[in-house]
């Protein structure tokens, strides 16, 4: 909307500074609560892993737009889908339609390529594409006055904890912290009716919250060996190639390899500030491409995403299938984040509570004696009732 307003360069303004300040505010939080965190987390068992999760995808839920029963069933869906393919434990297949394409199950990529990225080309295939496309002929890098930034302080504070949060609840990723900050912002803004129409709000809730989860999300991956989103699944792969185990050991006998991380991702944010000045020109070259040109690359990189993941041409039909079972979930208004995260968590879900089952010889009763499991699930209660003893509130008052 603001390229079309011609303020692509403010736009892109917006957006590179959003991303330092949220990418550097959860580095400052990542320096103070990791190791911490790791210190206390010998006493995570299965138990309070487990609720972690279930707190995870209740507050998904909860602050996805719509309804909160609606977003708790996408959840639950992305549980399931996890459980297609080979059961780790028994070995026997479940779900897979008696289709050897399914037996190593679904690859949370695919989908999410699907779900998101080809749900919205199909969803503006039916409807008209811009006759025009925005004029960025001039386009340059602008930084936004002093005034207009100081006034989005609040909103910058706000979309940085929110990415942060997110990065950190395990699975989670930047796709739903830009998703749940620009809703969360959306409802709470003064601009908010000015939303989709160049406000620069939604810029500053979905990129500063976009970048906030990289700290996020490192902080249960270095304190629990837990990843906080794909990224970090690969670092932690690195640290247990060189014998390096996430948690209480390496903070307490590596923590010059937390140092020299903490480092390099502050340097890592300033560079992408630079970038983003001095790219500007080239990035906003894009947004002249026609639409449908547009969308045509957007459909064949997202196969291509897909397919390279496993090299399973299977990988392409499941996120054609994922990208029209996103347009039907948009027309039933049934958020999408809380799937893919689901699809995220469910194989340590599943996992953490089997464990815990058979540990506790299969007395539930284990898992509310956890203390820190015990805590969690209140919480969890919290979030669920909280939307109907504030709707109950509403009736009475209106009553």
């Amino acid at each position: 909307p603001m390229a079309k307003a011609g303020q692509a360069d403010l736009a892109i303004g917006w957006a590179t500074l959003s991303s330092l300040v949220g990418g550097v505010f959860s580095l400052a939080v990542l320096i103070v609560a990791a190791p911490l965190l790791a210190r206390v987390s010998v006493a995570f068992g299965p138990a309070a892993i487990f609720a972690i999760i279930v707190f995870a995808l209740t507050c998904i839920a909860w602050v996805s737009s719509g309804s909160t029963i609606k977003g708790l069933l996408a959840g639950v869906i992305g549980l399931w889908l996890t459980t297609i393919g080979t059961d780790d434990l028994t070995g026997y297949t479940r779900f897979d339609f008696g289709q050897p394409a399914l037996m190593g199950g679904l690859s949370l990529i695919p989908v999410l390529i699907g779900i998101f990225a080809l749900a919205e080309v199909f969803h503006r295939a039916g409807h008209y594409f811009a006759a025009k496309p925005p004029d960025v002929s001039n386009v340059g890098f602008r930084m936004p006055a002093l005034g207009e930034t100081t006034l989005r302080i609040p909103q910058f504070f706000r979309a940085s904890v929110i990415g942060t949060f997110i990065g950190i609840l395990p699975g989670t990723g930047a796709t739903a912290a830009t998703f749940v900050s620009y809703s969360d912002l959306r409802r709470s803004s003064p601009r908010r009716e000015n939303f989709g129409k160049g406000e620069p709000d939604g810029l500053v809730a979905s990129e500063t919250a976009n970048n906030a989860v990289t700290g996020g999300a490192l902080i249960p991956t270095l304190a629990l060996g837990i990843p906080g989103d794909g990224g970090t699944v690969v670092l932690l792969g690195v640290l247990t190639i060189q014998g390096l185990t996430p948690g209480f050991d390496l903070a307490q006998n590596n923590p010059h390899i937390l140092t020299g991380a903490f480092l390099l991702i502050l340097i890592a944010n300033f560079i992408m500030f630079g970038l983003g000045a001095l790219g500007s020109r080239i990035f906003a070259k894009i947004l002249a491409m026609p639409e449908p040109i547009l969308m045509a690359f957007i459909m064949l990189f997202s196969f291509v995403g897909a397919f390279v993941v496993r090299g399973n041409p299977v990988d392409v039909i499941i996120c054609a299938a994922a990208g029209v079972v996103g347009v039907i979930l948009r027309f039933a208004k049934y958020p999408v984040a809380p799937i893919v995260i689901g699809m995220a968590l469910g194989t340590t879900f599943e996992g953490k509570l089997r464990q815990g089952m058979i540990s506790a010889q299969g007395d539930f009763m284990e898992f509310i004696s956890d203390p820190i499991a015990l805590g969690v699930l209140g919480l969890t209660v919290a979030f669920v009732a909280a939307p109907f003893i504030g709707s109950r509130r509403s009736g009475e008052k209106n009553g």
